[in-house]
């Protein structure tokens, strides 16, 4: 009986050890999504699941961007990039069959979480659509002091194309129709499980 009790509270303190360290090394992409998801909740509007082509997109997005000065975040038109059209097709997006989406590039130097939450939150173009239920998914892409957002709608292909900095083409809701778990809710069942052995 001792020794459940000693491998229950090393597998409690190893997977403390651990959530620690992967809370620690979360990204400013992620931190951004959950900042963006907290202000939604706060509206009482849904939260923004994660979406691979919209992910996919705003990478390269903020790629192409990254040589461009914060200066010009203001009058940027994903849409007018040259490499737009191969990195739709790079990311899988049928532009025929895609409504309601939005990409929101933002420059904040060294992305200072903080800052690049409030441009998002504050900006009244941005906002706006942060603020519309009929964004469910979310793509977060970065590169150097650039930040790209790309906010895709509840049906199953999304995107709204249009001359705002606010507006292009991405692919749907991004459900692959099973729960992932990931790592962080693997190691908080093994701990819940070292808990329940230590009581």
């Amino acid at each position: 009986m001792a020794s459940l009790k000693v491998l229950g509270l090393s597998s409690f303190l190893i997977t403390i050890f651990v959530l620690v360290h992967l809370a620690n090394c979360s990204d400013d992409e992620d931190n951004l999504l959950q900042g963006l998801n907290s202000y939604r909740t706060s509206l009482s509007l849904p939260t923004l699941a994660k979406n691979g082509n919209a992910e996919c997109l705003a990478d390269k997005i903020a790629g192409e961007l990254e040589n461009q000065p914060c200066s010009a975040a203001s009058t940027i038109k994903a849409s007018q990039l040259a490499n737009y059209n191969h990195f739709i097709d790079k990311c899988k997006i049928d532009v025929n069959s895609t409504t309601e989406s939005a990409i929101m590039p933002v420059c904040v130097h060294k992305l200072v979480p903080t800052l690049v939450l409030t441009n998002y939150t504050h900006s009244p173009a941005y906002a706006k659509h942060l603020n519309n239920s009929k964004f469910t998914g979310a793509g977060v892409g970065s590169e150097d002091d650039w930040m790209v957002v790309i906010l895709t709608g509840n049906t199953p292909a999304a995107s709204v194309t249009g001359n705002t900095p606010a507006a292009s083409v991405v692919k749907g809701a991004g459900s692959s129709g099973y729960s992932k778990v990931g790592l962080g809710g693997f190691f908080m069942v093994y701990m819940l499980m070292g808990l329940a052995l230590f009581i």
